[in-house]
């Protein structure tokens, strides 16, 4: 039996790796305090519109932003939010958007830009200063730019003897596998692919990822139960499902436009259950911004019919206790169970069922934080439901028993056939916008032989075979010395790999460290001895190339592909 003691994971009071102090290069500490005040007001609705208009004024994109919204996430002619990786509306909403995804579009789209002036201004460790919100203020990179250690500034230089420092430092490593290529889930597919080639092409599989950090787990577990790393959930699941359970994730912050499926749900007479320790704002109740009717009367929409606050990482111990509570009704009700399904699709149930049935429930109420009743009560939505769907983010997956615990999610569909048809099935919640398409376009440091057979019959390569570094095991290298050049396509790896302080060493001790990068962040300041920033197209923005303007495609959370258009 896999299970989590809660116990053993309370968190010890020491900074990591032996710090003096927490702070490893993550700028200042600011003397503004986070509001105490309890949050009363519905998700989204007119607080998110006055949030939005500040935003606008702020960045100065009272046209742009506004042209923007009517762009955004729309399959014909628009471009692909670059916020979280929430699937398009299939009924062509004209207004599919959120407050978070507006603010990632004009933050994007300022006419602030970070010129040699402001390197010429400000020395590294000046910058090293400034919190990371005023170093992303100071607006979008204009040129190549190359760290002069003698003055301690960045330094413009051309693309040409940029690229030409790159390949000189990759030349001069004694092994391929001396460099790692991490990426972030902004890029676009064909950007991915290329990257991917090229790491290959040179030698090495070390390529780490953001989703290393996030959905790792989500990936490892559903591709050992389904043999897909992916969810098999699409939005009209969403919009068929009797019962919606949503599992680790602040849909308000993370992943705003399911506000939308939730506020649908409730009204069809779904059951909609958070999992959360909690109650946060999604799961309370939302004026959704493009129902109009509903904002003028001020209407707001419950999303939730149930809220379970399971103690941090107790969430496979209330799926356990779920799947304890139906197997135990199976005793007197045969429909409890789908046995059709299961002795014709699904592997090693009786072993299942004796580990369910072995488990006290006393443990499972220790390790949950629920009492019997509330797993209960949890097990009885399930039970009733024709139609479920399991939804999760980071607060599932991002613990030492993720895999573990995303296994028993679909262990617990499994038991009443609720995969591989309409309303029903895994779907988890990815958070950068093209993270998914990443994986899928071949950035993945384990790679599968049969990829790789391919790879090497259509490009004509012989890539590397031997399994690569994740972001952890980059980190490690640097420390080590065995990695000595790091190229960041995207990203802000110094303030997203776990560790700040031993990454923002790690790096430091790197021979080269390269930043693709649309505006300035921690990483540029936290660098290697050698350290070049390369400046990029946003996905908001216009690419021309000599045959007309160039689309990329990405995929959403729920597997779906399409083009995303720049109108900037």
């Amino acid at each position: 039996m896999t299970t989590y003691d809660a116990d053993k994971a309370v968190a010890e009071n020491e900074p990591p790796h032996g710090a003096e102090t927490p702070a490893g290069g993550e700028g200042p500490i600011t003397e503004k305090h986070p509001s105490q005040r309890a949050y009363h007001h519905p998700a989204a609705g007119w607080g998110a519109a006055k949030s939005v208009t500040h935003v606008l004024l702020r960045e100065h994109t009272l046209i742009d932003g506004p042209r923007a919204i009517f762009k955004m996430n729309h399959e014909s002619g628009g471009f692909d939010c670059p916020g979280c990786a929430w699937p398009d509306d299939t009924k062509g909403l004209k207004l599919d958007i959120c407050e978070n995804g507006i603010k990632h579009v004009t933050w994007e789209m300022t006419p602030k830009r970070a010129g040699r002036e402001l390197f010429a201004a400000h020395s590294v460790s000046e910058l090293a200063t400034w919190t990371d919100f005023a170093l992303e203020d100071t607006g979008r990179l204009t040129e190549p730019l190359v760290y002069n250690e003698e003055t301690d500034h960045y330094e413009p230089i051309t693309w040409k003897a940029a690229f030409e420092l790159v390949g000189s430092e990759l030349r001069a490593l004694a092994d391929p596998n001396e460099a790692a290529f991490y990426t972030s889930g902004r890029l676009g597919n064909e950007a991915t692919f290329l990257y991917q080639l090229m790491a290959r092409e040179y030698g090495t599989n070390n390529l780490p990822d953001c989703s290393n950090m996030c959905h790792e787990a989500s990936g490892r577990a559903l591709q050992a139960s389904l043999g897909t790393g992916k969810g098999t959930a699409d939005l009209a699941d969403w919009e068929s499902a009797d019962a919606l359970f949503i599992m680790g994730v602040n849909a308000a912050s993370n992943a705003p436009r399911m506000l939308t499926a939730l506020a649908e749900a409730y009204r069809r007479g779904a059951q909609i259950v958070h999992v959360n320790p909690l109650i946060e704002a999604a799961a309370t109740r939302t004026i959704v911004p493009h129902e109009f009717v509903d904002m003028a009367l001020f209407k707001s929409t419950r999303t939730s019919t149930l809220n379970l606050q399971v103690r941090a990482g107790g969430d496979m111990a209330l799926l356990r206790g779920m799947a304890k509570a139906v197997i135990e009704e199976s005793a007197s009700d045969p429909k409890a169970l789908d046995r059709e399904f299961i002795d014709r699709h699904t592997q090693g149930f009786e072993e299942y069922r004796a580990l369910c049935e072995a488990t006290p429930w006393q443990e499972l109420e220790r390790q949950s934080g629920l009492t019997r009743a509330d797993i209960l009560k949890a097990a009885d939505v399930y039970s009733r439901s024709d139609r479920t769907l399991i939804s999760w983010c980071l607060g599932v997956s991002q613990h030492e028993h993720g895999v573990d615990t995303v296994r028993e999610i679909v262990n617990l569909l499994l038991l009443r056939g609720n995969l591989g048809r309409e309303g029903a099935g895994p779907s988890p919640v990815r958070g950068h916008s093209n993270v998914q398409g990443n994986r899928t376009c071949g950035i993945d440091h384990r790679p599968t032989p049969e990829f790789l057979d391919r790879l090497a019959d259509v490009c004509g390569i012989d890539p590397p075979r031997a399994h690569g570094l994740d972001t952890v095991g980059v980190v490690e290298g640097m420390h080590r010395g065995t990695v000595k050049v790091f190229v960041a396509m995207g990203g802000n790896f110094a303030m997203a790999a776990p560790d700040t302080t031993y990454t923002a060493e790690g790096l430091r001790r790197c021979e080269l460290t390269v930043q693709v990068s649309t505006k300035l962040n921690r990483s540029h300041v936290i660098h290697g001895r050698k350290a070049l920033i390369l400046p990029c197209l946003g996905r908001t923005e216009k690419d021309h190339q000599r045959r007309g303007p160039q689309a990329t495609s990405v995929e959403d959370s729920m597997s779906m592909v399409h083009l995303s258009l720049g109108m900037k």
